[in-house]
């Protein structure tokens, strides 16, 4: 049984593996154990041979990890081929190990977690369906793993010891400095890809500012009201099950994208950027915070991410989105990485959903609640070593005649 997963690896297998029979092959000193529970799990290696084979065994428990889940990854992902994501050759003799294994069958039915998503892609429609696969699973669950901030991005940790919350405060005040809300009592904020209302309800307690939030999600938008309402600020914001797209004719004097954009799209950037650039007044500003790649990246339909978490999702490189705010009109003002805090969100969360594991699997199922903690995990890995990256980038819409209305420095923001 160890040949047929030492084949999916270069350099020999790099932690221990066990088997349903007993048998281990592997390391004992390694970060960890994977734990291979039954022949499903060689079936569905052998009919998807890479990322997504893996994926499937994990979350239907055929193939199971003991020890630090980050660093069993790492472990994984440092020693297997480059093109394990895409899929390896099987060849004949691990072929035939899976004979013996009674693993040549028929594939097994794909999880039903997964997504299949119909119609163009990113029309309004499709869209629509996508986020409702990611966000609508359960309010509660998110509760149990984002914690009482609500907040589904990446948080700013100002200080070593500073808690979830306050980091998702910092990020949240981070913002509303860049976008010039400080002092300006009444300004009105649309905050795109609200989810379920943090922001808005920072904006709005903390500067006074006029917000309208927009989701695609109606248990978001649901929570989120009740929040407000709950805040007693029902008369500041406003919250919305509305595309950004359908915004025309209003007037906001600055606008706020966080986490949102992984869902737009490259054939849709430049249409995103015009419409949010048409909504602002003269002096507004706009401040993107998205996940980025060098190059720019799509969720392929054979990734992990791709099919269980973020259909269609897209991270774009980041010089690729400051062209496209100039093309549309924007002056782009500054660019900050968060790459390292969005590492350190991570892990907070896969604490979370850790500590409370019984309680997610009762609101969502086993499968699901692991499909999110494989998926966190693995993310922390790519922003520590820098595979992915998390960008602001705040543009500002001049005046006619040149002015920006920006402070002189990045005091009043820093």
């Amino acid at each position: 049984m160890g040949p047929f997963l030492g084949a999916f690896f270069d350099d020999g297998i790099p932690v221990r593996l066990e088997f349903w029979d007993g048998s281990a092959v592997g390391p004992t000193d390694g970060p960890g154990t994977v734990l291979v529970r039954s022949a499903n799990a060689i079936n569905r290696l052998l009919w998807a041979p890479g990322e997504l084979g893996l994926a499937r065994a994990y979350v239907t428990g055929d193939l199971d990890m003991d020890g630090d889940m980050f660093e069993v990854l790492r472990a994984l992902q440092t020693a297997a081929p480059p093109d394990l994501k895409t899929g390896v050759r099987v060849a004949s003799p691990v072929v035939q190990a899976a004979r013996q294994l009674g693993a040549l069958r028929l594939p097994l039915a794909r999880p039903v977690e997964e997504a299949s998503p119909r119609g163009r892609r990113h029309s309004k429609s499709r869209d629509a369906a996508v986020i409702s696969h990611h966000y609508d699973i359960s309010n509660e669950f998110y509760r149990l793993v984002l914690g009482p901030s609500m907040t589904y991005s990446c948080a700013r940790f100002v200080t070593d010891d500073a808690t979830l919350e306050e980091a998702q405060e910092a990020k949240h005040d981070l913002v509303c400095r860049k976008l010039g809300l400080s002092g300006r009592p009444g300004m009105r904020l649309l905050d795109v890809g609200c989810g379920w209302g943090s922001m808005a309800l920072h904006a709005a307690r903390r500067y006074d500012a006029q917000v309208v939030g927009v989701t695609l999600s109606k248990p978001q938008a649901d929570l989120a009201r009740q929040r407000v309402t709950e805040a007693r600020l029902d008369s500041k914001v406003e919250i919305r099950v509305q595309d950004y797209r359908d915004l025309g004719g209003e007037r906001f004097d600055a606008i706020s994208s966080i986490g949102m954009f992984e869902h737009v799209g490259e054939a849709r950037v430049a249409e995103y950027f015009s419409t949010l650039y048409a909504l602002l007044t003269d002096g507004g500003r706009l401040l993107n915070h998205a996940i980025s790649s060098v190059g720019g990246s799509r969720m392929s339909r054979t990734s992990f991410i791709g099919r269980y978490v973020f259909p269609d999702g897209e991270l774009i490189d980041a010089g690729q989105v400051m062209l496209a705010m100039e093309r549309a009109g924007f002056e782009v003002r500054d660019v900050e990485s968060l790459r390292e805090h969005y590492s350190t969100t991570l892990h907070a969360w896969v604490e979370n959903l850790e500590n409370n594991w019984d309680a997610a699997v009762r609101e969502v199922g086993v499968r699901r609640a692991r499909v999110w903690l494989l998926y966190m995990a693995a993310s922390a890995n790519g922003f520590d070593d820098g595979g992915v990256s998390l960008h602001q980038v705040l543009g500002v819409k001049a005046s006619p005649e040149g002015k920006s209305f920006m402070p002189p420095t990045r005091r009043s923001w820093e």
